[in-house]
This record gives C-alpha cells, structure tokens and sequence, in this order.
C-alpha cells in the first residue's frame, strides 16, 4: 500500500518570519511537505524564514498564500482547527492522536485532509473553526499552557508521523467520502442567503452566531457530494415555493376581489 499524502499545514495570520521557518522545519522533520498561509502580517517570501527552516527549503518554496481560511481549506476534505480552547463551539475535540488516526484513514482513502493553525497571538477565529470538522486540543500542563507556533505543529505532525512509521492498515470507509470544503461552504452560503430573505436572522446583530451555529450543525452531519445536492435541491424548492406563495398573495391582493377578503355564500337580510 502506498503512503497516504500528508496533512496540508494552514497557518492562519502568522506574524513572524521566523516562526514560519520553525514550521517547515518540523513539518520536514516529520514528513509533512504542503504548507499555506493566509494573510500572513509581513507579506510572503520573508528572507528570515529561511535560516529558521534550517535547510527546509522544499517546505518554503512551495508555499502557497491565500487571503482567507476558507479559501485556503476549500480543496480539502477533512480538516481539524488546532486551538488551546473550544470557543464556545459544539464541536468535537480532540487530541493530536486521535485525530492524526483519522486523518490517517481519510488520506489512506484518498481525501486531502488539513491541519488548520492559528497565529501566534490572537488565535483562530470561532467562525473559521466552525468551517473545519473538529478541534484538536493538546493536552498540556494548565499551570503553563504557552505553547509557541512550531511546537503545536510539531506535536501534531510526530503523531502523523508514527502512523506512517507503523503503517497501521486504513479502517474501511463505508459509504461515499465526505464532501470538500467548498461544496459545503457554498451549502453554507445558499442556505443563508435563502434564510436571510426569510427573514430567519432576527435580530440582525445575531446572524453571525446564528450563522455559525447553523455550519457547526450541518458540519457534523459530513455531507456526501450528493448529501450537499440533495440539501441545496431543498433548499432551492423551499425558496422557489415560498415564491410562489408570495406570487400568488401580490395577484389576489391586485384583482378586483382581492381586497374583500373571502366572502360569505348566503345573501344579505331582506329589507
């Protein structure tokens, strides 16, 4: 059995050169070749991040930058937010092993799977973490739980890196494989956009939590590519007959009965 393609590395905002070096650094160290960047503060290429990748230059060179977490993630499958809290969110979590073990079992059935970082001060944001599957927390001592960028990602790859080394055979996939990021981001927004014409988001000031809570629901489910057409052929029929309804209102309020409301069959009292 061939080696299943290891997980994609996001780093989201990250701040300094050198931190991005130390990343590719144990991501070579351990295998892992594919790393993004999303929106990084300084700009991309930073000379310093080379001497901090001491000799990983395949890992720097191919990186990939893009301008948001959603763009970044939206040709994989699987991906887990790597985050020191769960922010409030409903969502599976768990450690580097056990989610590296699932991973392993996705890439072994030919997913692309991520491992999605947040930057070095403000962390992830609760509405990317809700665009991912889970979250995978490390458990470290709570009586000093600083934990710099390339030491999280190190953690998590040397896990990935023992399932390869011990080459456990992939548990069997039953069923069609979960869909990409973004089939489900466009679920996402198509629901949205028909709910917010609905007029579902009330008060306005909570849509971005209601939002949230809506894909963290919906994410749990992991859609099949035909689950995501099968829910937007909803979705599509619900507005499209909702429509209809309002059609149908305008025309009996606009005709010559319309504005007496339904009338009575009997006629009136004799005078």
């Amino acid at each position: 059995m061939s080696e299943p393609l290891s997980p994609v590395v996001i780093l989201d905002k990250p701040q300094l050169a050198d931190n991005i070096g130390a990343v590719a650094r144990v991501m070579a160290n351990f295998g892992l070749s594919e790393l993004r960047l999303v929106s990084p503060r300084d700009g991309w290429p930073q000379d310093r991040a080379w001497a901090a990748a001491s000799g990983a230059d395949w890992v720097l060179e191919g990186i990939r930058v893009f301008d948001s977490v959603a763009e970044a993630i939206a040709d994989l499958t699987t991906v887990f937010a790597t985050t020191a809290r769960p922010r409030e969110t409903r969502m599976p979590v768990r450690t580097p092993r056990e989610s590296a073990r699932l991973l392993y079992d996705d890439a072994a059935s030919g997913l692309k799977v991520g491992l999605l970082f947040g930057g070095e001060r403000a962390g992830l944001e609760t509405t990317d973490i809700a665009l991912t599957a889970g979250i995978v927390t490390i458990p470290i001592d709570p009586r000093h739980h600083s934990l710099n960028l390339a030491q999280a990602v190190a953690i998590n790859a040397y896990e990935w890196r023992t399932l390869i080394l011990d080459a456990p055979p992939p548990k069997f996939r039953e069923g069609a494989p979960p869909a990409s990021n973004a089939l489900l981001l466009g679920m996402y927004e198509h629901l949205e956009a028909e709910l917010d014409a609905g007029g579902f988001f009330h008060p306005p000031e909570k849509k971005p939590s209601m939002s949230q809570n809506l894909r963290v629901m919906l994410g749990r489910a992991a859609f099949s590519e035909q689950e995501v057409a099968t829910f937007r052929g909803v979705i599509h029929a619900l507005a499209k007959g909702r429509g209809r309804v309002l059609e149908k209102l305008a025309a009996m309020k606009s005709s010559p009965a319309g504005g007496g409301g339904p009338r009575s069959g009997g006629g009136g009292a004799e005078g």
